[in-house]
């Protein structure tokens, strides 16, 4: 999150502690904050492996998914699901280390 939006949701949330946004504003505005999941393509998350520095059953381990998954996502086989892909997004933004 940039630090404008970071600012600006400390702000709204301290808005809502008061009773001046109700929740469904509060959430909708959460979401809104969101950082977006970008989709990984198989050379992209390749490469991210390789930034690590870590062998395909490290980042396995650490995606908590099977080493042939990280095989088939390398080779194009496979596309990871959606919470795999937000830990990829994780481990890009801030490193391998945010799952250890």
């Amino acid at each position: 999150m940039s630090k404008i939006l970071a600012e600006i949701h400390q702000e709204v949330q301290e808005l809502y502690q008061a009773g001046f946004v109700d929740a469904g504003t509060m959430r909708t505005f959460g979401m809104l904050c969101l950082h977006p999941v970008k989709q990984y393509t198989p050379a992209d998350i390749r490469a991210l492996r390789e930034r690590e520095n870590v062998s395909q059953p490290v980042f396995a381990l650490h995606l908590n998914v099977s080493k042939k998954a990280v095989q088939k996502w390398e080779r194009g086989e496979a596309v990871p699901n959606s919470a795999a892909m937000k830990l990829l997004s994780l481990v890009d933004r801030n490193g391998l280390a945010i799952l250890a």
